[in-house]
């Protein structure tokens, strides 16, 4: 296991550590630093995270998914931890989000891991970034999830699918009728390529509680600001909400 401080630690009431783990070699782990805290009294909830370009590393997102975990959270995300050796180069897969689900949930059980008995299994939230965004709908109908994220993204339609990058998962808009989770759409505003996407998806969603928020920054959004800058604060209390009831 290796593991490096971001940004100081986060905001959050538990400084955060990025880490490795050797039996989920594909993924990047971002906890509280000491899991002395976690167990019976206090469990952590879980964020299972897709990058920006179906990228596989979370590089452009380490100060916004630091500072969620400093607040409780433990986040699962797509691809190697920068510093070790792994496949950075192929395009990641929605699969390897319900990877990181199996991974944690056998943690939670194995009296070995440092996880053992401190995870939340119950409290599960997929997200992602504009690619990432369009793995966490490819995987939203899994019944593990209480929560969805879409950051800088949203469904193709029939009319704009060619605009698309390739590798982008493609699930149709009717897919959006199947979704039984509380759904958060974070976007740009009207310079992110991402916004029409995002907010047609919106207004399609009529039987699950959703939200729609926009900051003017573009598809960017403020993942690599300091603490992940807005977003990190909106996703934070979002999830607080969502996973612990606060």
């Amino acid at each position: 296991v290796k593991s490096e401080t971001i940004d100081d630690g986060g905001t959050g009431k538990y400084k955060a550590v990025m880490a490795s783990d050797a039996t989920l070699a594909t993924h990047t782990v971002f906890k509280p630093a000491d899991l002395a805290p976690f167990g019976k009294k206090e469990k952590l909830p879980v964020l299972v995270w897709g990058n920006g370009g179906c990228a596989n590393s979370p590089h452009e997102h380490l100060n916004f998914l630091n500072e969620i975990a400093s607040h409780g959270f433990i986040v699962v995300a797509i691809g190697p931890m920068r510093g070790i050796e792994g496949n950075f180069g192929r395009s990641s897969e929605s699969k390897q989000l319900l990877e990181a689900i199996d991974w944690i949930t056998a943690q939670n059980k194995d009296k070995k891991s440092q996880y053992y008995g401190k995870i939340d299994i119950d409290q599960i939230a997929a997200a992602g970034m504009s690619c990432g965004g369009l793995q966490a709908l490819d995987v939203s109908a899994d019944p593990r999830l209480k929560t969805i994220m879409v950051c800088n993204s949203g469904l193709f339609n029939s009319g704009n699918r060619s605009t698309a990058m390739p590798g982008m998962p493609m699930p149709a808009k009717e897919r959006l009728q199947d979704i039984k989770v509380p759904i958060m759409y974070m976007l740009g505003g009207p310079t992110d390529i991402a916004y029409q996407n995002g907010t047609d998806d919106y207004s399609r969603i009529t039987k699950v509680p959703a939200l729609l928020c926009n900051l003017p920054v573009g598809h960017g959004g403020t993942y690599s600001q300091p603490k992940g800058g807005e977003y990190g604060i909106v996703a934070s209390n979002w999830l607080k909400w969502q996973l612990k009831g606060d």
